[in-house]
């Protein structure tokens, strides 16, 4: 299954936070952005999100200011 052009940029900055193991409150509001951009969610995407809320619920990514 092909990855959606949103879900790539949202793989993109999920992966650049998991390799900076933290993330600003302006990174996590535009990945919320861009993953309902175009109104709705899909799989690939819902995906990658609650990966990324797992890790910063666990602190392997922490929420920093910026």
């Amino acid at each position: 299954m092909a990855y959606s052009e949103s879900a790539h940029r949202l793989k993109e900055m999920i992966n650049k936070a998991i390799e900076d193991h933290q993330i600003t409150r302006e990174e996590y509001d535009l990945i919320i952005s861009i993953a309902t951009e175009d109104g709705h969610i899909d799989p690939q995407e819902r995906a990658l999100l609650s990966e990324l809320q797992d890790m910063i619920e666990n602190r392997m990514v922490r929420m920093v200011a910026k």
